[in-house]
């Protein structure tokens, strides 16, 4: 008798709650560690349900105080536990970044891989809501710079699960980046995106593979996140042109699948890369320095970047959308490829 795994569709935030849910249950060194992630259950819904089945003693509110909450995921890593710690907005790494770099990725490489660090680091990214320049970025480039965490951004709601019970199972620490409007929250505007199908129960998605979103022959589009769903959009307007784009969710941020990238641009022969993040020192420029140092041959037109200007994320909606690519600006930058 043969069994199949039902697939349900669910919302990002359920997605992950789903995928924490399966960890608690399987391992009690399992906890949850963050601003209002217990009763609350998560500004961002990732924790939603839990403390009523858990208690306080693994679904722990925090005092605001990110370095004292995660310098005690620290300790508790380095003594066995698995701790998911949530920092609520990426933005404020600023203020626990010592934690971060200087004892979360650093620890397990001094001590000859004797401690290890086992967490999941889970934060908040992205623009879009008139949230400011100190609760809009991404930062993906910021942490993909420091050596010794895994980086991770996943898209879709059944990535986010997948990529999360990875995540939790890992070894090593890894910073788990979701987007804010790929959670599919109902006082955000949702969209289309946020809701996908989800199998059941348990599954895992590696932590170190970008996925083909959409198969093409003309143009490689690389996005991450919300730039993903841009492209997507856009290749949908450029097929009615005659345009073919292949587009790659990145999905992770450290390591780079350098293969399926590669591979994409021996096939179609042209690169854009879209970020949300900045564009100096940036994805864009890591995925445009990799086309130049391995596929140069490949290419029959220069690499093309687009990313948010060097400025903060601006409070103004018009402004806001001013400097964040959408659909608009990869139609018009594909074609300028085409074209040059």
């Amino acid at each position: 008798m043969s069994t199949k795994t039902k697939v349900r569709k669910l919302t990002g935030s359920k997605a992950m709650a789903e995928a924490i849910d399966i960890a608690m249950q399987e391992d009690k060194e399992v906890f949850v560690m963050g601003e209002d992630v217990a009763k609350y259950g998560g500004i961002f819904g990732s924790t939603t349900g839990l403390h009523e089945k858990y208690g306080d003693e693994r679904i722990m509110d925090t005092p605001i105080s990110e370095t004292g909450f995660i310098g005690a995921a620290v300790g508790a890593a380095g003594e066995g536990m698995r701790p998911i710690v949530e920092l609520m907005f990426v933005d404020f790494m600023g203020v626990v970044l010592d934690q971060i770099y200087n004892h979360i990725a650093k620890i397990p490489y001094m001590s000859g891989q004797a401690v290890k660090m086992p967490i999941t680091l889970i934060t908040a990214v992205g623009g879009g809501y008139s949230d400011a320049a100190q609760h809009s970025q991404c930062l993906y480039a910021t942490f993909g710079h420091l050596p010794g965490m895994k980086v991770v951004a996943p898209t879709t709601p059944h990535d986010l699960k997948g990529m999360l019970l990875a995540a939790i199972r890992d070894d090593n620490p890894v910073v788990f980046m979701f987007h804010k409007t790929l959670q599919g929250l109902g006082w955000m505007d949702q969209i289309d995106a946020s809701i996908g199908e989800v199998p059941e129960g348990d599954y895992t998605v590696p932590l170190d593979k970008a996925k083909v979103a959409r198969e093409g022959t003309d143009i490689t589009i690389v996005g991450v996140q919300m730039m993903t769903v841009e492209a997507l959009k856009a290749a949908k307007i450029l097929e009615k042109e005659g345009i073919s784009c292949e587009v790659i969710d990145l999905r992770s941020i450290k390591p780079i699948d350098k293969e399926t990238i590669l591979t994409s641009i021996g096939k179609t022969h042209r690169l854009l890369i879209v970020d949300e993040d900045y564009s100096a020192y940036g994805i864009t420029s890591e995925i445009a320095a990799l086309a130049a140092q391995e596929a140069l041959y490949d290419l029959e037109a220069p690499v093309k970047t687009l990313a948010v200007p060097d400025v903060p994320i601006p409070y103004s909606r018009v402004l806001e959308k001013f400097v964040i690519p959408d659909e608009n600006n990869i139609v018009t930058a594909v074609k300028e490829v085409m074209e040059s």
